[in-house]
């Protein structure tokens, strides 16, 4: 039996809280009678910067379930970054992890296929979604253009996977090594190289509440996974410049043209296009490099990824 630990974090989900609670209850005493776990397995709530009673639910649940441990982190930190300071902390008192998001939109079942995999010799296995019907259609459509633009960048990740996983103990000592603040783990674990599968994340919809993720976030974890993992926007810049001097070779040949036959006043239109389409291409392209220097930037302040408030775990837990 492996000591399991279920990190969840938490932005503003105090209208889920409760049942999700009660639900990984459940599913613990369950596993423990299986015994696919050990008694002493539990889950870590990470309390992101909520403003609403997050945190305080946390509390309570801590004084009246065993299996409920909670983290407060100083601030909002992000989805990613809450992720990885529940990580940290969890494996020092676990064999391995689960991450899940609170709602528990995902298969909470694939969890005993997790365990079951691990115990076949897979130290990572990957939640991969069967069905987004649930998702709204802009999500579903932007979740695959994006995961397809992240294999044309070269971005090493999992098709239809998001945050659902398992990792066990030795692959989080491994983890704990990449101190990127451009954090991005969908595209960091599978660097790892440790034995993988995956198993079916059945989707449901939420019970109450509302997704925290906003259209904002997705495309700056969009952007954050093929920048932190990808030099070919910056190829493309070059070749895009390559392309457009070959195009001002042929408008030159157009202005000569024009002024042989006499009709270069007709090339009003065609000159302020092409000013203003190059001057476009120009700034974005500028845009691009400077987004990768301000990652740099980043980088080398090595400023942590998170600072921890508060913890409420046992003292026995706490001393490991």
């Amino acid at each position: 039996m492996i000591k399991l630990a279920i990190v969840s974090p938490c932005y503003n989900e105090e209208e889920v809280l409760e049942q999700s609670a009660a639900r990984l209850t459940a599913l613990f005493d369950e596993l423990v009678g299986k015994e696919k776990i050990s008694a002493d397995s539990f889950v870590l709530f990470v309390n992101d910067g909520s403003k609403d009673r997050t945190w305080n639910i946390i509390k309570k649940l801590h004084k009246e379930n065993p299996y409920v441990k909670g983290m407060n982190l100083a601030r909002n930190v992000g989805h990613q970054s809450a992720i990885m300071a529940g990580m940290m902390t969890a494996k020092d008192w676990s064999d391995a992890v689960v991450t899940i998001d609170a709602d528990l939109q995902d298969d909470l079942n694939a969890i005993e296929e997790m365990i079951d995999a691990y115990t076949a010799g897979y130290d990572v296995v990957y939640g991969v979604k069967v069905s987004r019907q649930v998702d709204p259609l802009l999500k579903r459509l932007s979740a695959t253009a994006f995961y397809k633009l992240q294999r044309r960048m070269g971005v090493e990740s999992i098709y239809n996977h998001a945050d659902f996983r398992f990792l066990s103990r030795r692959v989080l000592e491994q983890l704990s090594h990449y101190q990127e603040r451009n954090l991005y783990l969908r595209g960091i674990i599978p660097l790892l190289g440790f034995p993988s599968t995956t198993v079916d994340d059945v989707i449901r919809e939420r019970t109450a509440g509302s997704s925290k993720y906003t259209l904002r976030k997705m495309l700056g974890l969009a952007l954050d996974g093929i920048t932190s993992f990808s030099v070919k926007p910056i190829y493309g810049i070059v070749y895009l410049g390559i392309i457009f001097v070959f195009i001002s070779i042929l408008i030159g040949f157009y202005v000569l043209y024009s002024l042989i036959a006499g009709t270069a006043e007709h090339g009003w239109a065609s000159l302020m296009l092409s000013v203003w389409f190059v001057g476009g291409v120009v700034l974005m392209s500028i845009g691009a490099v400077g987004l990768y220097i301000g990652k740099i930037y980043k980088e080398v302040k090595h400023r942590p990824l998170y600072n921890v408030e508060e913890v409420l775990c046992d003292e026995d837990k706490q001393s490991h």
